[in-house]
């Protein structure tokens, strides 16, 4: 019996809900696949995701000005 396959356990896909092999032998964890990760990542970079952060005390704190 391989010892990955005894280990291994289903978890919801974050973005579908169906159930996602949570292995090493599936390449898109924890994601169900390629097309479920691709929507994540979607999401993150259209900013329908975001982190929660503190307000800054300076309006463009962080940025430096590209224009020269």
């Amino acid at each position: 019996m391989n010892p990955e396959a005894s280990a291994a356990r289903q978890v919801p896909c974050p973005s579908c809900g169906e159930p996602s092999l949570f292995a090493p032998g599936n390449r898109w964890r924890p994601f169900c696949s390629a097309r479920c990760a691709g929507v994540d990542l979607g999401a993150w970079a259209s900013e329908e995701f975001r982190v929660a952060a503190a307000p800054s005390d300076e309006p463009d704190s962080g940025r430096e000005d590209l224009r020269h």
